[in-house]
């Protein structure tokens, strides 16, 4: 296996573990200049990634993020964009046809197992990467909730108000300012995405067209 066949998946990989450590390292910087602020105990690197201030806001960006692809995945199989590379071409919504799926009698002889076979195993994997990233952002809004929840007491306690349960704080307005606040930059980003690439180019790049392409060319064709 050359490093080089995966080294888009390795790059970014690469950078978010960086980004991380980084994230981790100013965080702690500013978690221990608040806490000396207010007289309270400061901590290190291995007590403040455990902690639930650190843990609500990675929870939170990837929550976030991981709807933004389920949604886009979702409905790139329904709706289209005239001039998109992002897009299937008008005429092309839905799921498709077992031939163009290359899958049950149309499989090859290279396709993966699953999509060879009938049944509940073809349906799964049909819908495995919607399935993935959805089950992604359900667990890292669950752990933002439950991070956030002791991260919102801790506040509470500390100007003498009563703590909240989980479910309340689900409904609270500090959990929906993380939430939203999220969500509509990266409901944003996608959206842009779609938008300029049907005018603008990279030369290069799978995400956009060939630079010679018509604006009006939704999808490149094979040929």
């Amino acid at each position: 296996m050359r490093l080089r066949d995966h080294a888009l998946s390795i790059a970014f990989g690469a950078a978010f573990l960086l980004s991380l450590a980084g994230q981790s390292v100013a965080g702690l910087i500013a978690y221990n200049e608040d806490q000396s602020a207010h007289g309270a105990p400061t901590t290190d690197w291995i007590g403040f990634v455990a902690s639930s201030d650190f843990v609500v806001d990675v929870a939170e960006n990837w929550q976030s993020e991981y709807l933004q692809f389920f949604l886009f995945i979702l409905a790139t199989v329904w709706l289209v964009q005239r001039g998109s590379p992002e897009s299937k071409k008008p005429g092309d919504e839905g799921r498709g046809s077992d031939e163009d799926q290359r899958v049950g009698a149309y499989a090859r002889d290279d396709s993966p197992r699953w999509a060879r076979l009938g049944g509940w195993r073809l349906r799964i994997y049909g819908n495995s990467l919607l399935l993935v990233m959805g089950a992604v952002f359900v667990l890292s809004w669950l752990v933002q909730g439950i991070a956030g929840t002791t991260v919102f007491n801790d506040e509470q306690l500390q100007h003498g108000l009563p703590e909240v349960t989980f479910v309340e704080y689900l409904g609270s307005a500090d959990f929906w300012n993380r939430t939203l606040q999220n969500w509509q930059s990266e409901l944003l980003a996608v959206g842009s995405m779609v938008a300029f690439s049907i005018f603008l180019r990279q030369r290069g790049s799978a995400e956009s067209k060939p630079v010679g392409a018509p604006h009006d060319q939704s999808a490149v064709e094979s040929e």
